[in-house]
């Protein structure tokens, strides 16, 4: 067979997603008794073990959330007894309460949720949210001077303000009380508030550790309501908003949040809240039935969905078996986006008023406006996500495996979606994005997004002499600077980024749970993936990944999306599956034979219910196990292809596996795994280049591989 291999300066002329995969251990024995003990398929107790679960009661706890007995709040957080006291002398004495919010869903909700809950107890109560145009985030003096002025005597922060040591010092010194209850990182020094409630102040190991602001807020409104005896008709409104800010806010999925998120997910379709039914209405969202384990309560204040001891530490009983419910991805996709997009680039006050109505026609008006600004703002990430890739591809793309970060900044973009920009641009060059704007000739306002091994806050801390105000946690972060340190500034993100990213992490991690095959894909395994619901941060969606299957039909739809039938070949039966690639629209058209990565979802049309693909990865299909096989002897055998005879192999070409073809006429097509670029000829000297994902050169691979598959098998 003659000696041909593609050259090591080809490039190929088809683009599919720069990832690495990352598959799960599989642990088969665990998880065969997982799945006899919970009654559940391997492929889900697999998932379990995949979650951290070591044991079969953390098995049985993961999945009846409701089995925990919690411990109460008053408890674990220190300032909460002196938080209710306070609120509740307010309340009193008629003494006035403002709050001041964020313009992020958490915000927003947490803001909605103090203002019903205060309100139905009897407080003199308004708000304040400070401008993402003017103010930027968390409260200030200017607020704080305000409030005084209109005969404020105690302010609580939400989702802000633990970092306020002057804004809130100045509020002392006029004489207001204050209440912070945020959830953000501990920065070095307090503010001198007369009480701060944040999770991170207490037990790492407490389920109430990982709340977002909406989840102090629930914690506090409760615990006041239930210390003034007036729980009834207040704790369903606000686990609906708790459930809505949580999920929007991507907080973990884990503790009380996983428990509560799992509870308001069955009560949101039928809240009775104005603005949480016309959101629904607007999306087009639809309840679904839900039969799984974990699903609890149907009542209110004490009876069903809340014990008659504490809704908030207590377990409560089992709901029917099957009841409908909404779905993360219905709040995370739809109902938080029409949330956030009022954030971004609108006024807050419309979702205040959406969420705090009890008018239907003012809660369908607020929410027409939110489905107005959010269209906005998808036009919006659009243009400036493709400035901001033709401006990489143009200044950065040849030195961004060096520079290991990029800084984009550009005038005229706004600053209220650059965030979701800054994530788009981290899914497609698998590097840490510092992206802003100009807000005027001398200052820059930008939002930053990280990959898992870099650590967006740490970063902005090692540049906290060239920048203003900054904040964040490990995955994102916000920033100013003085519009002359750009150049600096960049300088020294690229020398962090180099300390702590080596180039194998330049690639988006893709982690895969399983492999699972199309005919094990129906509708039963689809209900036994509801036992993990709610998934989201810490508990995130399966991922499965299939081998080897044929890209059967594809095209572009809507705003480059690709719309897919797959198949894949067992036993000589066909299995088929629809697909669809959000946003691959560069990806197009994808090669016939790939290895597939996805998550698997519900299509509800035309009351007919189907099991399709979220694609997620894709690559080239490996053949592992021929090409890398541990001995040294070529793999070789003949085939027959279209009544033609052929010889094939598997060779060792400088160290590096690949497949030879060789026809009768001694013409040898060759290519290596992972490629998509092959050569064909009679010699290395005078091959030419050929696309092997083209249909006449797949086929006869997949042809070739197969042989090869058998000879393996028998020696």
């Amino acid at each position: 067979m003659l000696d041909i291999a593609p050259s090591e300066t080809s490039k190929p002329r088809r683009r599919l997603p720069n990832q690495r995969w990352q598959i799960y251990p599989q642990k088969a024995e665990f998880a065969q008794k997982l799945a006899i003990s919970n009654h559940i398929s391997p492929i889900v107790s697999q998932l379990l073990i995949n979650r951290g679960i070591e044991t079969l009661k953390a098995a049985q706890a993961f999945l009846e959330p409701e089995s925990l007995i919690l411990p109460a709040p008053l408890e674990e957080f220190p300032d909460l007894a002196l938080s209710v006291e306070l609120l509740q002398n307010a309340i009193a004495s008629s003494e006035k309460i403002a709050i001041c919010g964020d313009y992020d869903a958490d915000g927003m909700t947490s803001t909605a949720l103090l203002l019903r809950s205060l309100r139905a107890l009897g407080a003199k109560v308004d708000y304040a949210i400070p401008s993402r145009m003017h103010d930027g985030y968390g409260i200030n003096k200017r607020i704080v001077e305000e409030f005084h002025s209109e005969g404020v005597g105690l302010i609580l922060t939400v989702d802000n303000g633990i970092s306020a040591v002057e804004p809130i010092a100045r509020a002392r010194e006029l004489g207001l009380k204050v209440i912070v209850t945020d959830h953000h990182d501990i920065p070095q020094q307090l503010p001198p508030a007369n009480a701060i409630l944040n999770p991170k102040l207490i037990a790492e190991s407490s389920p109430y550790r990982s709340v977002a602001g909406v989840g102090v807020a629930y914690i506090l409104a409760v615990s006041l309501a239930q210390q003034l005896g007036e729980t009834r008709g207040l704790i369903q409104p606000m686990l609906a908003l708790f459930t809505l800010g949580t999920i929007a806010d991507l907080a973990p999925l884990i503790g009380v949040n996983r428990r509560w998120v799992k509870r308001g997910l069955q009560l949101l379709p039928k809240s009775h809240l104005p603005g949480i039914q016309a959101l629904i209405q607007m999306a087009g969202v639809q309840a679904r039935e839900q039969g799984d384990k974990g699903t609890r309560g149907q009542g209110e204040g004490g009876q069903g969905v809340y014990s008659s001891s504490s809704p908030l530490s207590s377990s409560s009983p089992s709901s029917p078996p099957n009841t409908k419910s909404l779905k993360p991805e219905d709040i995370g996709f739809k109902l938080g986006p029409r949330i956030n997009a009022i954030g971004r680039i609108g006024d807050p006050q419309i979702v205040i008023d959406l969420l705090t109505t009890d008018d239907m026609g003012i809660a369908l008006e607020r929410a027409m406006q939110c489905e107005s600004v959010n269209q906005q703002r998808q036009e919006m990430c659009e243009q400036i996500e493709q400035e901001a890739i033709a401006y990489v591809e143009t200044e950065f793309i040849t030195s961004l495996p060096q520079d290991r970060v990029l800084v984009v900044v550009q005038p005229n973009w706004h600053h209220g979606v650059i965030g979701i920009v800054a994530s788009r641009l981290v899914e497609r060059y698998g590097v840490p994005v510092f992206i802003g704007t100009y807000e005027d000739d001398t200052h820059i306002r930008g939002s930053a997004r990280g990959i898992p091994e870099f650590n967006v806050f740490e970063a902005l801390q090692a540049c906290h002499d060239l920048l203003g105000k900054y904040g964040g946690h490990k995955a994102a972060g916000g920033f100013s600077l003085p519009a002359p340190n750009l150049a600096k500034l960049r300088s020294r993100l690229i020398e962090f980024a180099n300390q702590c990213l080596e180039p194998q992490h330049l690639k988006p991690l893709l982690k895969i749970d399983t492999q699972v095959n199309f005919s094990e894909i129906n509708h039963q395994l689809y209900q036994q993936l509801n036992t993990l619901h709610p998934c989201g941060i810490d508990n995130p969606d399966p991922v499965f990944w299939t081998p080897n299957v044929q890209v059967v039909e594809q095209q572009i739809v809507g705003k480059g999306h690709i719309k897919l039938t797959l198949a894949q070949t067992i036993e000589q039966q066909q299995y088929k599956i629809k697909a669809i690639a959000w946003r691959w629209r560069d990806y197009y058209p994808l090669p016939s034979r790939v290895d597939v990565a996805y998550k698997l979802r519900e299509n509800h049309f035309n009351g007919n219910t189907a099991i399709e693909m979220e694609l997620i990865g894709v690559r080239l299909p490996t053949q592992s196990h021929l090409f890398f096989r541990s001995s040294t002897r070529p793999l070789t055998t003949t085939f027959e292809y279209k009544q033609r005879h052929y010889t094939c192999g598997i060779f060792q070409q400088n160290s590096l596996p690949e497949l030879r073809i060789k026809n009768s006429e001694g013409k040898v097509l060759v290519m290596q795994p992972g490629h998509t670029i092959g050569l064909l000829g009679n010699s290395r000297e005078d091959a030419k280049e050929v696309d092997v994902c083209e249909p006449q050169y797949d086929n006869i691979i997949q042809a070739a591989l197969q042989a090869l598959s058998v000879l393996s098998s028998k020696s």
